[in-house]
């Protein structure tokens, strides 16, 4: 276990320099190219290289450009999950500016709604951890409930109000979502879920004017709380005490308890304020021109990501398993 740091790095710098190599002499002869079909002289490559630095530069560090904001006066907006964490956050940040709010809580009901709609915020959900071989189907089962189909009923019951009022649906999926992980497979199985719902109800309600934006989060784990080491004290002994004795004995307890303790360890990781979330659910509910998708993430994760879906899954494995 402990060559495998060494083995990421050696592949991170090696990536690196196939990289570089690639830059420096590849785009060159790409761009002089380029400019020879377009009659333009070779000396203007360099010009087009410092461009277009400079152009992912300012993609990667300018603050988001203002696409136009919608009027909240007469507004009213569905935040589900409102006991805490985000939707909390969302129900209290949403008043504040001005939106009348209904926020569904675990354990009250809808008030009766208003004709009008303007935007529903699918932010109810719940989490769990374990190998697939500890996880029983009614956990995933569970999960699922809540994640995925819980945000497809809650879409199709509020949809015909969102869509005569040519509102929004802001679903709350996850990196996760994006990119699987060890350990978490019924979140990410209901998060891939949430991610594909929304992109098919995007495209049947481009003609109504209806606009559909998918929310990643990365970890929020102590920003929301929603994983303690309380938490996962109580998910590792149920699922130790749930496994099939031959799971057991093949996996043993040394290997379930070195994950354990990783998990436990996850609990004082992450962003610590819940800003970046509130802001982009906010630009997804008033802006003319809403994103599809937002990340508010960490550098690092965001980095993760685009490696895990965009590169070949043989170098995202040795990178990060």
């Amino acid at each position: 276990m402990a060559a495998l740091p060494m083995v990421r790095v050696a592949l991170l710098l090696a990536f690196s320099v196939f990289l570089t190599l690639v830059l420096g002499f590849g785009l060159p002869s790409v761009l002089n190219l380029f400019a020879r079909c377009c009659g333009f002289p070779e000396a203007s490559v360099t010009e087009s290289i410092v461009l277009l630095y400079a152009l992912f530069v300012l993609y990667v560090a300018m603050p988001r450009l203002p696409r136009g904001t919608l009027k909240v006066a007469g507004k009213a907006v569905l935040v589900t999950g409102c006991d805490t964490g985000f939707g909390l956050a969302l129900a209290k940040h949403f008043h504040k500016l001005g939106f009348m709010v209904f926020a569904g809580c675990l354990f009250k009901n809808y008030c009766e709604l208003v004709r009008s709609l303007w935007a529903v915020v699918n932010n109810a959900g719940i989490s769990t951890f374990g190998e697939v071989e500890f996880t029983t189907m009614d956990t995933y089962k569970q999960v699922s409930e809540v994640n995925l189909w819980g945000t497809i009923r809650v879409t199709k019951a509020f949809l015909p109000l969102i869509r005569r009022a040519k509102g929004r649906v802001v679903n709350i999926a996850s990196m996760y979502g994006r990119m699987g992980n060890a350990l978490r497979s019924p979140y990410c199985v209901s998060k891939y879920g949430v991610e594909a719902f929304s992109d098919c109800l995007r495209y049947e309600m481009k003609v109504w004017n209806v606009k559909v934006s998918v929310i990643e989060p990365g970890n929020f784990i102590v920003a929301t709380g929603i994983l303690t080491r309380d938490i996962v004290t109580t998910t590792a002994e149920k699922l130790w005490k749930e496994a099939p004795p031959g799971v057991q004995e093949d996996y043993g307890k040394a290997h379930f308890e070195q994950y354990m303790a990783l998990m436990r360890s996850y609990c004082n990781s992450g962003q610590r304020e819940i800003e970046p979330v509130l802001d982009d659910v906010t630009d997804a509910i008033t802006s003319k021109r809403p994103y599809k998708r937002y990340n508010p993430m960490e550098p690092h994760w965001w980095i993760r990501m685009q490696i895990m879906t965009h590169l070949p899954a043989a170098i995202s494995d040795r990178l990060y398993f």
